[in-house]
This record gives structure tokens, sequence and C-alpha cells, in this order.
């Protein structure tokens, strides 16, 4: 279907509003009438800009406080809509919205509502527009969709039909199923939205916490469905008020607009896209870093061995168990500290992986490789990180570890410690306490592309979106939303909150490294010169007051600064060193029946990190 979006969705100026949608590849748009009332550009040239672009104007919107009125009011709104009519001729747009009314001079009645819309409709059939009236879900009497249709229906007017808005419907909590009892033909135009689920006046949700399809708790997909069985023909269109959207960057949001109405056609069987291809691992994390003494003695403390160099690049690879650190000590590394730069994803189909990606505008990412190495597809996550689809070791695909030439192993240097000789002589080498693979990352969001990147990670790689939490930190609140596959093999949290000042490095992100043995992992950490975050001794106080902890336990954890977490299916232990740039690690051991993060522990860790500056 034909996609659209109004101007009010997106940042800027109403030419970069326009370019930004026609790039990311919208059919038309709306254009929000303040918009065009703060352009330097006349309605004739708007409309050739629009041309240009390839972009239909679908709509003009909105014309408020119409109907219902006293006689010499709506005298006076007639008057003030032929001055409309006669600029939606010069812009080129034959359809106006009509919001019902809020104004306090508006009678409850019915049949004057619709003797006065379609007085309207007569007036704007002779400028060739149409009218779509839309119930507002604040309206003064009119706030449903169907009581606005039973007016549209008694007015009886070819000119006039229902505009219908999936925000004002789902917010109010109707029945969308009736929309299949209004004919096709008189649904002149769809806005479609979603929004977070919250208690709040609807006035004030709507006007701010709307965002697009796919990032909220409605079922934008089911009133779709109904729409299109009533035989509605138009533009699938965005109407999305949000505020952070209206600061971030115009192209990026165009783009995940976009990608949003595409996931949503695919959901409702208008579509059929390359299904998606679900990563079943982590195939390994990158780091990019100027300066690799510092992170190569926090690997070797953690037990980790440097196995290989790739044949042609400043890369090396580092491993413990399943556990693959890839260190890049490139050009790239000299900007802006370590960090965490790409994410290989273990791939049942990495060509198919890759086609999904690109049919849902993820920016596909040229790679400067030797004719002898593997083929990588990688796209770009909104935030920049690289994502790589990969077949570790299978025999019928390339390998991309066919890429790198091995190193000699060298056994790690015993400490004087309990457990000092359970190190392992080989990387690959279970061990108790050892690292058998990456357990999760958490990766740090700009704070405008937040919902974002829980669309691109659900949608452009197939993993299930957990519910949002919200954690204290010193900088206010620290807002996170976990996706993963269905075992629990892939899982990534994704984070946005205030940041941190400069000179403290940024919000950091981290590579959480499993155990199943945390006091055994963590005493051989120290023992090797790593070093722990510290955590408060009141924080272990308050612990023993919640859980009774096995003999010991509770004192191993203190010396150590474990962290500990319990739900109905069972516990979780993790640890934290400290930070190196923009990241540092978590040692985590996870009941296998424990599908969370620690959440509740996250503030102690946030406030303790706070006081322990990252090493440069």
């Amino acid at each position: 279907m034909r996609t659209s979006i109004a101007t009010v969705s997106l940042s800027g100026a109403l030419t970069e509003k326009l370019t930004a949608a026609a790039r990311a590849g919208f059919d038309g748009v709306e254009i929000f009438e303040n918009d065009l009332l703060a352009s330097p550009l006349t309605p004739e040239e708007v409309r050739a800009r629009c041309a240009d672009l390839g972009l239909s104007i679908d709509l003009y919107q909105p014309m408020r406080d119409i109907e219902a009125v006293p006689s010499e009011e709506f005298a006076r709104n007639l008057r003030r809509a032929e001055h409309k009519f006669r600029l939606m001729e010069r812009l080129g747009a034959d359809t106006v919205l009509v919001c019902s009314s809020v104004s306090p001079l508006a009678e409850d009645d019915d049949a004057l509502a619709a003797f006065q819309l379609r007085r309207l409709a007569e007036l704007a059939e002779g400028f060739g527009i149409r009218v779509a009236y839309e119930a507002l879900a604040w309206g003064r009497h009119v706030s449903t969709y169907d009581h606005a249709w039973r007016i549209v229906e008694a007015a009886d007017h070819p000119a006039l039909g229902t505009c219908l808005d999936s925000f004002h419907i789902l917010a109010r909590g109707s029945d969308p199923k009736g929309i299949e009892d209004i004919p096709g033909e008189k649904i002149f135009f769809l806005q479609l939205a979603d929004a977070p689920l919250m208690a709040m006046d609807v006035l004030q949700w709507s006007r701010h916490y709307r965002c697009f399809p796919g990032q909220g708790g409605f079922d934008v997909a089911g009133l779709v469905g109904h729409v299109m069985r009533a035989g509605y023909g138009g533009p699938l269109s965005l109407e999305v008020f949000n505020d952070v959207f209206r600061q971030a960057e115009a192209g990026p949001t165009a783009v995940d607009a976009l990608r949003s109405l595409l996931v949503l056609q695919e959901s409702v069987g208008l579509t059929e896209p390359p299904a998606p291809v679900v990563p079943t691992g982590i195939a390994f994390a990158e780091l990019v870093t100027p300066d690799v003494e510092p992170l190569s003695e926090i690997l070797e403390a953690l037990g980790f061995a440097r196995t290989a160099r790739h044949r042609s690049k400043p890369v090396d690879l580092w491993q413990q168990g399943e556990a693959r650190l890839l260190i890049n000590t490139g050009p790239a590394a000299r900007r802006d500290g370590t960090q965490l730069a790409a994410v290989g994803l273990e791939s049942p189909d990495p060509a198919g992986a890759a086609r999904r990606a690109e049919a849902l505008l993820a920016p596909v990412l040229p790679r400067r490789r030797a004719p002898e190495d593997a083929p990588l597809d990688a796209v770009a996550a909104p935030d920049g990180t690289e994502l790589f689809f990969c077949a570790t070791d299978r025999p019928e695909l390339p390998s991309w570890t066919g890429d790198f030439e091995p190193i000699a192993h060298k056994p790690p240097v015993a400490h004087e410690s309990p457990v000092a000789h359970e190190s392992p002589a080989s990387p690959n080498s279970p061990v108790a306490g050892g690292i058998h693979r990456i357990d999760h990352l958490a990766l740090t969001q700009p704070w405008h592309q937040f919902d974002e990147a829980a669309l691109f990670h659900h949608s452009v790689l197939g993993l299930g979106a957990q519910e949002s939490v919200d954690v204290a930190d010193p900088y206010g609140l620290l807002r996170s939303r976990a996706v993963t596959n269905a075992d629990g093999s892939v899982r990534i949290a994704l984070g946005v909150g205030a940041a941190p000042s400069a000179d403290e490095g940024g919000r950091a992100q981290h590579i959480a490294l499993a155990t199943d043995g945390i006091v055994t992992a963590a005493r051989r950490f120290r023992d090797a010169g790593g070093r722990l975050l510290p955590i408060p001794a009141n924080y272990y106080d308050d612990l023993a007051a919640k859980y009774e902890l096995g003999d010991g336990e509770l004192e191993a954890y203190r010396e150590l600064g474990i962290l500990y977490d319990r739900d109905a299916d069972g516990a979780f232990r993790h640890c934290y060193t400290e930070t190196i740039g923009r990241v540092f690690f978590e040692l985590v051991q996870r009941d296998a029946g424990y599908r969370g993060y620690g959440a509740q522990n996250a503030p102690v860790r946030l406030a303790a990190q706070h006081v322990r500056r990252p090493v440069r």
C-alpha cells in the first residue's frame, strides 16, 4: 500500500521534513498547517517541492472546532474554511482533516453537527476537496469513531467521510471491530500511531508520547486488519506527536517510521518481505581500542587467551570456551577510546538475514576484505553498532574464523590461590569457574533512538522484546529493554538515560560473560591482578535481610563485590570489572530458569561506577 507521514512527526523546517520523508521512501505526506504557516515557501512552491521529491500531498490538517456551533459562529467557520480550501487548491491537496470540536460553544446535538458538516462538504466539493471527519479522544461531545461515523452517515454527502486514527480509537479502549461496518469508500483517511500504555490524561498522552507502530503497547496491526476488511484503499499514514522525535534528526526518524509501516504491512499480510532469520547465538563481540595493553591485562585475568590474528587486519581473536572477543587496533580505534563496535550474530542463514535487514531499510555496510576472506554481510544498528551475520565453523558455509591464523597458545600464569591451578591449558577447555560463553550484551543507545532500537532488533533480527524497566542512577533514570531469542542464547539489553559528563567517559557498554562458578571466577580474576567493582557494605546488610543464603555465601559475595537476585525460577549472581574507556565486563552465574538481568541491583552498580573513574 501507499505510505504517508504527517510533517508534524519529524523535526526541522518544512523543507527538511519533506526531504527526509522522500529519502526514506515515503509516497506522500500530510501537511500539518503549522509547518506551512512557518514556511517561507508559498503553497505553490511547496507543491512544486513535493512534486520534485516524488511526494503526493495526501492530507491538509487540521481544521478545528467547525461543527455543532451557533449559526453566527458557523458562518464565521464557513468563511474560514473557504480561505483554507483556496489555499489547498494552490497547495494541490484534495482532502482536509476536520477534528471533532473541543470548543465550549459546541452543542451536544448530532443533527446540528450533521447539518453543518454537510454544508461544509458542499462548500468543499466546489473546490474539488473532500472532508475527513475525525473523532478526537478528548472531543467535547464526539470522542469515538463510531459516533463520528453516525454523524457522517446522517449528513449523507459524497464529499464527507471519516478519518480513523488508531491513537484516538485505541487510547479510549474502543473496540475497533465496528470499523468493518463502515463502507470502505467512506473511510477517507487512516492515521496510525502507537503509544506506550500509560495512566495519564489522554490529551497529554497524545501530544507527547505517541510512537510508531510496533514501538508501543497498542494492537495497531489488529486495527489495520479491520480497516482493510472494511475495504479501505487509501494510504497508511503516520501521525505521531512525540517530543523525542521532534528533536531528533529528521532523516533517521523518517527511516524508522517507514520501517514501522513495512513491518506493520507484513503483520497484516499486505506484503511478504524476506522472513526473519532469528540468530542462534553470539559468535563474537568486537572491541576497538587505541591501547591494547590495559585491555589485554583484563582479558588475561579473566582467563582469555589470544588464540589467533587476522591475516590482513590488526585484529586479534581472544577466546575462552565459546566466548570470543575480537580486539581491533586499526585506525577506527584512534577516535574515542576502547568501545564495543561490532557484534557477530550466529545465523542459520546469513544471506537470508542480510536480505531481511536490507528489505527493512537497515543500512548495509561496505566491507573491505581480501579475496580469500570469508564473505560477511553486515548492517548498522541504530546506535551505529555493526552487526555481522555469521556461520562459525560450519562445514556447509564459509566461517569467519578461517580469516584468522592461529597463535601458539601459552597457558595463563598460575597465581597463589586455592583455585590457581584450575586455569585451563586451552581456551576451549571447560573448567569450574571458567567462562563458557557471552551471556548478554548491554548496548547504550543515543537518547533519541531507544524506541527505534527496540523495533529494529525485533523486526530486523526477529528477537522478542521484553518489557521496559526503569532503574535509578546518579543522573536520573536509566531505561532498559531487553531483546532475546527463544532459548536465551542471544540476549541484548538496550539502555538509555541521562549521560554522564564527558570527563567521566560517557555512558559505558558492557559484555556479560557466563560462568558456572562465579565465586571461583571472581577470585581467579582478582588474584590475577584484575580489579572488581567495589560494592558498598550497606548492600550486603540489605541482602542478608532479603534472603537466607548458604553458609559463607554472603561473606564471599561481600568479599568479591558479587550481587545477587532471585525470582520464582532461579537465582542470578553477578559482579563487574572496572571500566576501561567505555567498556566493562560482567561475570554472571545464571540459574537455568532465571530470565532477567539483575535489574534490582542496577542502581547499586551504577552508583558504584559513578565514584570509580574509568581506566583510560
